[in-house]
């Protein structure tokens, strides 16, 4: 079990850190008016545990801020990964 839970923790780590910079990246290539990420592409990587990586770097970097799509989707699917969770975390301890 320990090792799961290091994997699991690594991979969140990894993917968040993807999340931030894809979004560093993409305000760069904004910037020079070159290719972009997809907005499909930040959504995924929020989506499979990347939201808070994405989140921080929306705001760190002052990207997507006016998106209402971002502004809205990131921190839903933020608090969704939250409630899954602590779901997770009650049923097993309680």
């Amino acid at each position: 079990m320990n090792q799961l839970i290091f994997f699991l923790i690594l991979y969140f780590c990894l993917i968040n850190i993807v999340g931030l910079s894809f979004m560093r990246i993409d305000k760069q290539k904004a910037r020079r008016h070159q290719w972009r990420i997809s907005e499909k592409t930040f959504f995924i990587i929020a989506i499979v545990g990347g939201s808070l990586g994405s989140l921080c770097g929306m705001y760190l970097f002052r990207h997507k801020t006016k998106h209402k799509a971002f502004v809205l989707g990131i921190p839903l699917i933020l608090i969704l990964h939250i409630a899954i969770l602590f779901f997770i975390l009650y049923k097993q301890y309680m």
